[in-house]
């Protein structure tokens, strides 16, 4: 499998290319911004984008999501409980005074342990830090994309819209700390981690 993981757009939030070697298929998970960087990369790596998946519908996880799929044809998938903060995009921009860029309705609804379009990963539904928050799990290369529902000795914050804290520490427990504890967590920002160490050393969650 290929991925490879960078910071983007105006609050740093880490996208991920995830790309199969044989067939070229890839899927963009929470372009943030800066969407020239991330075909930039798209390219050097050799990959035909199929779908852009997004862990959630907070501003800083979709700024370039428009402009990937006009120029790529790829299609738009979330999960269908964060509909709500999807359509209220503009506002969030305008709220956090970051310009904001346009971007369609998504294409398609993800579901919990739906298979990704790349034919390497699978969706998991992770809600707590948002109602349709997502984590991706690709369990032969021991990678899991926890977008803001697990951080470095960490977990999402649950006090923005549609937050519950309850129900962010049972999708930790439950659908992250029964995977691979060897498994690399990619993080929605900051740095990568590792899923025992979390397990064993988050101060918020532990397992």
């Amino acid at each position: 499998m290929i991925s490879e993981t960078f910071p983007v757009g105006p609050l740093q939030c880490n996208c991920t290319i995830v790309g199969d070697p044989v067939t070229r298929k890839a899927i963009v998970v929470d372009p943030g911004g800066d969407p020239d960087v991330i075909l930039a990369r798209i390219d050097a790596l050799g990959l035909n984008v199929i779908s852009i998946i997004h862990t959630h519908a907070h501003l800083d996880h979709f700024l370039a999501s428009g402009q990937i799929k006009e120029r790529t044809g790829a299609t738009l998938h979330l999960h269908k409980e964060d509909q709500f903060l999807w359509d209220s995009l503009e506002q969030q921009c305008r709220l956090f005074g970051v310009p904001y860029m346009p971007v369609p309705a998504p294409d398609y609804w993800l579901a919990d342990d739906e298979a990704l379009a790349c034919g390497c990963g699978v969706a998991l539904h992770t809600p707590g830090h948002t109602p349709g928050s997502m984590s991706f799990w690709f369990a032969d290369a021991k990678l899991l994309i926890a977008g803001d529902t697990l951080f470095r000795r960490g977990i999402g914050r649950t006090d923005l819209w549609g937050g519950d804290y309850a129900t962010l520490e049972r999708s930790i427990r439950q659908r992250l700390y029964c995977l691979d504890e060897d498994a690399t967590v990619i993080t929605g920002h900051g740095p990568q981690t590792r899923l025992g160490d979390e397990m064993r050393e988050n101060p918020f969650v532990r397992g």
